[in-house]
């Protein structure tokens, strides 16, 4: 990746980063999606046993998910926010979706962090993705 340490990314920056990842995930566009990670990202995934340790990694479970069928229909971001930091950001927002899958539709609601570097080329790449579920509420 050949990140700068130094070079502080702007939250306009990172907020078109993090809108054009969600943008390809929301067409299940793979060749977009998948620019928008470094290939030493790591994923960790509530759905999943284990962490993915690479693009690579997660790239082939998406394969495996497309090729069988699974789409996304719908995504949506709301409650976003960036921090930014010398070399970086992190990015969090809560994200609804709707995917269709050989089994019929599905939608949920997660918790998202990605976690983006300055790339070689100083413009942010996403180097973490971690979702997680969001808490029902005690009340429901």
């Amino acid at each position: 990746m050949n990140s700068s340490p130094g070079q502080q990314l702007s939250e306009s920056e990172v907020l078109a980063a993090a809108d054009a990842i969600i943008s390809a995930f929301a067409a299940t566009d793979t060749e977009a999606y998948f620019a928008g990670f470094a290939p030493e990202a790591t994923f960790l995934f509530h759905t999943e046993p284990a962490r993915l340790d690479s693009r690579n990694e997660y790239r082939q479970l998406w394969d495996g998910w497309v090729g069988g069928g699974w789409r996304v229909l719908s995504c949506g971001s709301t409650d976003r926010r960036v921090d930014t930091f010398a070399g970086g950001a992190v990015f969090t927002h809560t994200v609804d979706t709707t995917v269709s899958t050989p089994d019929g539709t599905e939608s949920y609601t997660e918790r998202e962090t990605i976690v983006f570097a300055a790339g070689a080329d100083g413009r942010p790449v996403a180097v973490h993705e971690h979702l997680s579920p969001v808490p029902k509420s005690p009340e429901a």
